[in-house]
């Protein structure tokens, strides 16, 4: 008979077991080898079975009993299948005596057993597998140690459930992590997990005082493939576009799809600029023969930009910069060819510093612009808010990336200046509009810097702002990124407690990106999680993970009494998929494109009172491309009556 001491003992070595990470096999083999030490028994053996499925884990205190084990697999019969199937314990006192197992037993009794006893591992209304203990003689076990196994396998059914549900979710945090840094359509290495590489080739190189270059890749008029054939095949192509340039790419370096049809090389430890001609020519080698896809042959060329920094010199974003600077330059020459930037060379730099010069005196001149995407209410379509977004229109090199804008205004320390700006332009436009339709609500956003966000004065020029144009704090939203957390977490928890005291909401942008946690969505005054749109581009392609998981961040945040907004919404197929999953509102070229505030006001009298864009029950006519059904004009009106001046003294937010 077991003694009850041992029992408690064994229960004790398990109750310790589940608060640790060890593993499914090592939870079983250790189980075997105790059962065998305290139950009157000669081998022990455990096989997890799922329906029509091998066997995934099998663990045996001996060799005799992982036979035993295995051939109940092979035949297909056995005790230990016949606990698993009918959920009750199975006794065999004398295998010599019975006949139910006729493919097992013959082959069993040779081996050397003489009797067995098997006990479901329970799982619900399933089971997991069996126990099965075995004796080298014939003897049944009494009634203290049938109930002794019985209790272990159903103490060692709960822990093999804890373990396996920890590894289910270790396997879920390492595909959501995957996803966060991997481009959804091609799998390649996305923008963040780039920007990580770059941090590290920055260090690499200042200790080994290596070359590195970029090049930065952009398909030559990829809208008209888009345009002519649908998507689909555009998709068909930046999928064979990706293969072809991933051959290019030797062992260490990095090949990253950035955005839309661009595409960005990183390589390192270069002996000199001869490697980087080379890998240039090379990629337009690629490009040489044409594409087939679903019965369409498409002949597409690249244009390709290079940024090449020396020995030790620094690598950074700024290099992709530079690099995408040389890829505009190789466009205006007709395309189809790479263009060189040599970092070391002094007119680069005096390019750079032109560039900060023109963006001073387009601050001075008030040259920059505010243009407003509407964020719509997915259930009916209302228009329930609008974000700003920066713009600026050089005169000699076109439209500027609004990442290009904020890297230079955080560097040179504009960036106080224009944030101070778009906020308070934003909430000046608000006013207007509430002005001229009275009864209308309407929310606007305004992204914030992180440095903007640990400014001293933050949380006071908000409020002043709030004040100097009369706006309901109701009315505003600020959207943050993860990174905000990243430096400082505990200062900017702080910040935004602080803001949210003022009366407004904060949003997280762009989630799921960046340093994405779980927990700031439960620590942080967050009123709003906005799904990046790299989630919301792949939906619907075969494979992809991104419904998963935009359906799991969804759920939670709104187990957290949190809304949830999609971002980047281009077509409808899209749009009912972000409804399906339950998402608040979007926001996308599917509704609109970002337009003045002239348009906004014109939208709001024009459309019934409050304003409506197409909601999943309607019907709709979509643009070729997925674009809205609202103007797509560039924003050109500056300076309208009653819109602030960049020499307004508040400091605030921006994209």
């Amino acid at each position: 008979m077991l003694k009850e001491g041992k029992l408690s003992e064994v229960l004790s070595e398990f109750a310790r077991t589940m608060v640790t990470d060890f593993p499914i096999q090592g939870i079983l083999d250790h189980l075997v080898k105790r059962i065998v030490e305290v139950l009157p028994v000669t081998a022990a053996g455990v096989t997890l079975i799922s329906a029509g499925k091998a066997p995934r884990y099998i663990a045996a205190s001996d060799d005799a009993a992982l036979r035993f084990e295995q051939l109940q697999t092979e035949v297909g019969q056995g005790p230990c299948l016949l606990a698993y199937e009918s959920g009750e314990a199975v006794a065999v006192a004398d295998l010599t005596n019975d006949d139910r197992f006729p493919l097992f037993g013959p082959p069993a009794l040779a081996a050397g057993m003489g009797a067995v006893f098997t006990f479901p591992l329970p799982a619900g209304a399933g089971g997991l597998g069996a126990l099965d203990l075995y004796r080298d003689t014939p003897g049944a076990l009494n009634e203290s140690d049938m109930a002794a196994a019985q209790t272990l396998a159903d103490v060692a059914a709960a822990y093999l459930l804890n373990a396996q549900a920890r590894e289910e979710a270790s396997a879920n945090s390492d595909r959501f992590h995957h996803s966060a840094l991997h481009d959804p359509l091609t799998g390649l290495p996305n923008r963040v997990l780039l920007e990580q590489r770059l941090n590290h080739a920055g260090q690499r190189a200042r200790r080994s005082n290596t070359n590195a270059a970029i090049l930065f890749a952009d398909l030559d008029r990829f809208k008209q493939v888009n345009d002519n054939h649908g998507h689909h095949i555009g998709d068909q192509l930046l999928l064979s576009v990706a293969r072809r340039l991933s051959a290019l790419v030797r062992p260490g370096d990095t090949l990253a799809r950035v955005s839309g049809d661009e595409f960005v090389f990183l390589c390192e430890d270069l002996s000199s600029e001869a490697d980087v001609e080379i890998l240039a020519r090379r990629i337009g080698d690629a490009f040489a023969m044409p594409f087939r896809m679903e019965g369409v042959e498409l002949a597409v060329t690249a244009s390709v930009g290079v940024a090449y920094a020396g020995p030790g010199e620094d690598i950074s974003d700024q290099l992709v910069v530079k690099a995408d600077t040389a890829m505009y330059q190789a466009k205006r020459k007709g395309g189809g060819r790479h263009q060189l930037i040599d970092l070391r060379e002094a007119d680069l730099t005096n390019d750079r510093n032109t560039l900060e010069k023109d963006l001073r005196s387009a601050v001075d001149d008030d040259r920059l612009e505010v243009a407003y995407q509407p964020v719509v209410r997915i259930a009916d379509g209302l228009v329930t808010g609008v974000e700003a977004l920066l713009r600026w229109t050089h005169p000699d090199r076109g439209a500027i990336p609004a990442m290009s804008i904020v890297g230079i205004a955080e560097q040179t320390g504009l960036i106080t200046e224009i944030g101070r700006w778009v906020l308070e332009c934003a909430c000046r436009d608000h006013q207007q509009w509430t002005e001229l339709h009275p009864g209308t609500a309407l929310e606007v956003a305004v992204n914030v810097s992180p440095r903007q966000l640990m400014s001293p004065d933050f949380c006071a020029t908000v409020a002043s702002v709030l004040a100097g144009t009369g706006t309901d704090p109701a009315d505003l939203v600020l959207e943050i990124t993860e990174s905000v957390m990243v430096e400082d977490s505990e200062r900017a928890a702080t910040v935004l407690a602080d803001l949210r005291e003022l009366g407004l909401r904060l949003a997280i942008d762009d989630f799921g990106t960046g340093y994405s946690s779980l927990s700031y969505l439960q620590r942080l005054p967050i009123a709003i999680v906005k799904i990046d749109q790299s989630f919301i581009a792949n939906m619907g392609h075969r494979g992809s993970t991104n419904n998963v998981i935009t359906a799991a961040i969804t759920n939670l945040a709104h187990g957290l009494g949190l809304t949830v907004s999609a971002e980047g919404v281009e077509t409808l197929t899209q749009r009912d998929e972000v409804c399906e999953l339950g998402c608040d509102s979007a926001q996308g070229f599917f509704y609109a494109q970002p337009m003045p505030a002239e348009a906004i006001a014109a939208m709001i009298g024009e459309r019934t009172n409050p304003p409506h864009l197409p909601a999943p029950q309607e019907a709709v006519a979509v643009a070729v491309g997925g674009r809205g059904p609202w103007p797509t004009d560039p924003l050109i009106a500056t300076g309208a009556p009653g819109r602030p001046t960049l020499s307004s003294p508040l400091p605030s937010p921006l994209e």
